[in-house]
């Protein structure tokens, strides 16, 4: 068993794709052991994307985050990490595989519906920006 940090990104929110989405992780057996509907600071999402403070599109990504809720969840499930990768689908829904998140809700590269940690040591740094190891279910 394998835990990933899965967010559920503004426009997902606001076109009302919760449920679709959660639906689609539970199908492929990711399981939600925790999740927080909220909406990012400057600071938090500057600080969570800071990986990507180099990049051209880093000041426009800050600000998608940060105009309106988002759902940040833990998944659990076997191979988590490659699982939510393979169910979110190509960063660009243009790309992405019919069936995934991307290609049925997002709308573009920019506003392209959920993030997922890619790798097992970013998403445990991930989990742990935004969840304490007791908001976490099943404990242990």
């Amino acid at each position: 068993m394998e835990r990933t940090l899965s967010i559920i990104k503004p426009d997902a929110v606001e076109g009302n794709h919760i449920g679709g989405i959660i639906g689609k992780f539970e199908k492929a057996g990711l399981r939600p052991v925790a999740m927080r509907m909220m909406h990012l600071s400057q600071r938090d999402a500057s600080e969570f994307y800071e990986v990507h403070a180099a990049r051209p599109f880093y000041k426009d990504l800050v600000g998608f985050m940060t105009r309106s809720p988002v759902l940040v969840m833990v998944l659990e499930g076997v191979n988590a990490v490659a699982a939510n990768r393979d169910i979110m689908g190509a960063t660009n829904p243009a790309d992405a595989a019919e069936g995934t998140i991307r290609k049925e809700f997002a709308k573009n590269i920019e506003e392209n519906s959920v993030h997922g940690s890619d790798s097992a040591e970013n998403a445990a740094r991930e989990i742990a920006f935004f969840f304490s190891t007791t908001e976490i279910y099943p404990k242990g």
